[in-house]
């Protein structure tokens, strides 16, 4: 496998797994956007995206609900719905790297993704090929998954994941061709 097709197995994994969400965002009401709004509307793909970073639901509703917090907290200077969900996410992956370096801290270094830590539910909604890729994405380095997932699955541009990241343009670029080599190398071994 080379990195084109390592590259296409993620993008149809978590492609798959964008689609089950359903869509990103329905059409903007009429009337003014509200909390209330914002969290029926994106919870559930933020809770995705939050578990795909830390492979735990528990953890991933905590993070999504803290950065809803958050939100709540900065209401008064929201510019607008866009922004507010573009906070929303970069609150998630701030979250996500924050339970990461606790884990990290806390257990003296055991890889925080232990592939046993997915529900046996949502394992069972993919087929093996994407199992493969999922295991694969819990291997790499919490940068090089966050870029890939916020890629992949949140379809972000590359802009959006620097602004979302905090890393710059080119920093995603190198770090996504470094973690799709990776991914390859990951799906070639035995487990």
């Amino acid at each position: 496998m080379h990195e084109a097709s390592a590259e296409q197995s993620v993008e149809r994994t978590l492609g798959h797994l964008r689609a089950v969400d359903g869509p990103a965002a329905p059409p903007a009401p009429a009337a003014p956007l509200t909390l209330e709004d914002l969290y029926r509307t994106h919870r559930m793909r933020l809770v995705r995206l939050a578990i795909l970073l830390v492979d735990e639901p528990a953890t991933a509703e905590d993070v999504v609900q803290e950065a809803f917090t958050g939100l709540h907290r900065n209401w008064g200077r929201l510019r607008d719905a866009a922004a507010a969900v573009g906070y929303l996410r970069t609150a998630v992956v701030n979250g996500s790297r924050s339970v990461l370096r606790r884990r990290k801290t806390a257990r003296e270094y055991v890889p925080p993704h232990a592939v046993n830590a997915r529900s046996a539910e949502s394992l069972a909604m993919l087929s093996t090929e994407h199992q493969a890729v999922v295991n694969a994405l819990s291997k790499l380095p919490p940068r090089q998954r966050e870029v890939l997932v916020l890629r992949y699955y949140g379809g972000l541009s590359e802009a959006e994941i620097s602004e979302a990241a905090g890393i710059s343009k080119g920093t995603v670029k190198s770090t996504a061709s470094r973690a799709l080599e990776a991914l390859q190398r990951a799906m070639q071994s035995p487990n």
